[in-house]
């Protein structure tokens, strides 16, 4: 039986990304998959109706095309009402925010859906080509970094003009993930003088290989999977004490900082804040979770004591195109290895399939998101 893959449009406000572009729909149509696409999903990403004929079938009812699907991919995760939609039993991938969707997840279990969300694929070698999280960190590290130099009331560059030379900007980065990285790279390639910030003394290399410099708080707090454990309250006065200083001299601040599944951690004060120099920016990446600078509003530009704060939402999306390229790159290298001429044969035994999968055959696989949901 022909594998029936369909994509819906994006329905949160302001998304513009879509799960599948036009070159992908086509290799999985080449691998014998049925490829049906909601007309209208890939206008935000500026991929034309037209533009996917060769690959997929455009289709104007997409409740009844969903309650067919063998495998419905998305990008953000599904209301309680598109759940509904979805065939008892199929598959669903994409991101699914376990952590903050214990309704959504409770309906998944309960229509024996299967479920993969991006947000657990093992950090594992082979699943690099799969990594939605990394694909779309480094697109939100490189537009933050242009926010931050749009923002700042300084040139990022030094320059050279009749009036005088013109320093370079310092510019701290928070968090040396692949959005800070990609940060950091995007500020160097601006003309400004980087320092980076962050606990796992694994970053340092990282760091200085694109020609920045890590600041030595004297605090590591490398955790598992790559990822920065939770500070104890000591550590954290040990390395604000230090932080402190270097942000106050710096023109702009980017945020990066994350923790899987919980709220991002706090590291820029409101101190810390009021000692920055007049016309000074800090962009915060991490506003989706709650921001790691105290005064961070998600969505909104404030200003406190003539320093401004940026606290962007969903920041991939701002760059539609190939934010949507690469996360279907990610689906089609995810979900490709089982597709068997033309049919879905996922096999249980293979560590990307058995640690991404969220709920299947009525149960919550993933155990941290079934103590959440009871």
């Amino acid at each position: 039986m022909t594998l029936r893959l369909v994509v819906p449009k994006e329905t949160w406000t302001g998304e513009r990304r879509v799960a599948l572009d036009p070159s992908v729909a086509e290799r999985f149509q080449r691998l014998g998959a049925e490829v049906q696409i909601e007309r209208g999903a890939g206008c935000g990403s500026h991929f034309g109706d037209a533009q996917y004929e060769k690959g997929a079938k455009l289709v104007d009812d997409i409740v009844a095309a969903l309650a067919a699907a063998d495998v419905t991919v998305r990008v953000q995760p599904p209301s309680l009402e598109e759940v509904e939609q979805l065939r008892d039993g199929s598959v669903l991938i994409g991101f699914l925010a376990p952590h903050r969707n214990a309704e959504v997840i409770r309906r998944l279990r309960d229509k024996k859906i299967t479920s993969f969300a991006f947000e657990l694929l093992p950090r594992i070698s082979r699943a690099q080509s799969m990594d939605a999280l990394s694909s779309q960190a480094a697109i939100a590290g490189y537009k933050v970094a242009l926010m931050a130099a749009s923002l700042a009331s300084f040139f990022f560059p030094m320059l050279t003009t009749a009036a005088g030379t013109i320093r370079p900007a310092k510019v701290v980065v928070v968090g040396a993930g692949v959005a800070g990285l990609q940060a950091i790279a995007t500020c160097k390639r601006l003309g400004a003088m980087v320092e980076a910030y962050d606990i796992r003394a694994a970053a340092k290399e990282q760091v200085e290989s694109l020609g920045a410099k890590l600041i030595d708080t004297g605090v590591d707090a490398s955790g598992q999977g790559g990822y920065a454990r939770e500070l104890t309250k000591e550590e954290i006065a040990r390395q604000a004490e230090v932080l402190a200083r270097h942000i106050a001299a710096a023109s702009a601040v980017i945020t990066t900082a994350a923790i899987p599944g919980r709220p991002a951690p706090k590291i820029v004060t409101k101190a810390m804040v009021e000692a920055m120099k007049p016309g000074a920016v800090i962009v915060d990446l991490a506003a989706e979770t709650g921001g790691n600078c105290e005064l961070t509003e998600p969505g909104q530009t404030i200003e406190h004591n003539d320093v401004t704060i940026h606290g962007p939402l969903n920041v991939p999306s701002l760059i539609p195109v190939h934010a949507s390229e690469t996360y279907a790159k990610n689906v089609f290298n995810f979900l490709s290895p089982f597709v068997k001429n033309g049919e879905l044969a996922l096999d249980w035994n293979d560590e990307v399939i058995a640690k991404s999968c969220l709920t299947h055959d009525g149960q919550i696989r993933h155990e941290p998101t079934r103590k959440l949901v009871g």
